[in-house]
């Protein structure tokens, strides 16, 4: 039984490693963009509408980017990632609630 997903970054090579990496990137923005939009946002709803972005292909106020698919395993990744950077917080109260 597998619970945690493949570390995609393991198995991949040259290009595709930039691929990934672009993606990451995209979708830290994306999540302190709609963070600071919103101020706080329970992890769930922001999952939700960080996939929903990146389906339509928003970044934000005028600038688009080509639409990719996400998964909520790479929206937690991202998420985490900006937790361990200090970008983003969580309550002390109500932990699944995040802050920018």
């Amino acid at each position: 039984l597998r619970l945690l997903p493949r570390q995609r970054y393991l198995q991949a090579e040259g290009a595709e490693v930039d691929a990934l990496e672009r993606k990451r990137n995209v979708l830290c923005c994306l999540i302190t963009r709609i963070l600071k939009v919103e101020k706080q946002l329970h992890s769930d709803n922001l999952v939700f509408k960080v996939i929903d972005a990146c389906r339509k292909g928003e970044l934000g106020p005028g600038l688009q980017f080509l639409s990719f698919c996400c998964h909520s395993v790479d929206v937690l990744s991202c998420v985490l990632h900006l937790l361990n950077q200090g970008y983003l917080r969580r309550q002390e109260e109500r932990p699944h609630v995040l802050e920018y």
